[in-house]
């Protein structure tokens, strides 16, 4: 269905949430802090957009097939019964469920095939405690951020409190480019002529990254237990030839290829339909306002920092680009927290 914007009331998410207040510091550094405290959620929101939700009686099968066929990476999940919004269905769960319950080529996984989505949560939640973080449409997008990197979650809810609907699901890669576009009215500040590497923003140290010659089943696990969304796919020297993330997991979806999670990661590159993110590099030494115009301009999620022969030597997300840009100027770690 088309999500069309709405006015909300004051700010009121499904979660009370507690922001840590930003330290005083230069009046340069927290320009972009400043714009994003002075712009709401629903100044992001597009005019219309693609919302689709999901009840939690469905079946996980039908509701990843949907996914695939609507282009979408998550979606909101109504309780009938509680008749209200409970959480998010995500690739993530795709990807726990098939690590969870794959052993072989020659075992079906036939909790894939039968579990409704309650019955998976059911499961899933006795492990990890999870509730539905949003925000309404008043909250500053200095918020959104800050939930979105305190929580660690890749999509936030803006949920009217009047009616209870949810308008949109915020992203990093909105946000981020709501930013480079409208961000040009306020003067840029110093730090963004500093090298990436300087600046230490994103992961230089302990990359994950993922052989072409291991298996699907050896990323997946590499995704469950590192927490990454994104792994380098690199050759015997260690060289980038491919990025494999979390979306791309949904073509054994698309392709209905669960079953054989023993294909090596060559062959599950080769065989991706769905859209492709690319292998978008940068070197340690370009500046944050290039790195800032790559990753919008490409409509990638992160880039992978190479040296001069390609061998991976960190990763650049759009987490680690709004933690630099917007909370540290003003003393806010959430990466670390």
């Amino acid at each position: 269905m088309d999500a069309h914007k709405k006015h909300g009331a004051s700010f009121s998410g499904l979660v009370k949430l507690q922001k840590q207040e930003p330290q005083n510091t230069d009046h340069d550094d927290v320009v972009y802090l400043n714009f994003m405290k002075s712009h709401t959620c629903y100044d992001a929101i597009p005019t219309s957009c693609k919302l689709v939700v999901f009840d939690t009686k469905i079946q996980v099968k039908k509701a990843f097939f949907a996914l695939v066929a609507n282009g979408l990476r998550a979606a909101p999940l109504w309780d009938s019964k509680q008749q209200r919004f409970v959480g998010m269905l995500t690739i993530t769960d795709f990807i726990n469920i098939l690590h969870h319950y794959y052993r072989s080529p020659m075992v079906q996984i036939y909790e894939l095939e039968s579990h409704k989505i309650e019955t998976w949560r059911d499961i899933y939640l006795q492990y990890s405690n999870q509730f539905l973080i949003s925000v309404s449409p008043k909250a500053s997008l200095f918020d959104a951020i800050y939930f979105l990197l305190k929580y660690k979650i890749h999509r936030l809810p803006v949920l009217d409190p009047e009616s209870g609907n949810i308008l949109h699901i915020l992203t990093h890669k909105r946000i981020l480019k709501f930013l480079h576009i409208f961000g040009q009215t306020v003067p840029k500040p110093q730090f963004v002529h500093r090298p990436i590497q300087e600046l230490g923003i994103g992961t230089f140290q302990n990359i994950a990254t993922i052989a072409q010659t291991a298996s699907v089943y050896d990323a997946l696990a590499v995704f469950v237990e590192r927490r990454v969304s994104a792994l380098p796919v690199v050759d015997e020297q260690g060289k980038v030839v491919a990025l494999y993330s979390r979306f791309d997991v949904i073509n054994l979806a698309a392709q209905k290829t669960y079953n054989n999670l023993h294909m090596s990661m060559q062959e599950a590159v080769r065989r991706r339909t769905c859209f492709v993110e690319g292998v978008i590099t940068c070197y340690g030494h370009e500046t944050l306002d290039v790195i800032v115009d790559r990753i919008v301009e490409a409509e990638v999620h992160r880039l992978v920092l190479v040296d001069r022969a390609d061998v991976v030597r960190g990763i650049i997300s759009l987490s680690d680009i709004l933690q630099g840009m917007v909370l540290a100027p003003a003393g806010i770690d959430c990466l670390l927290s």
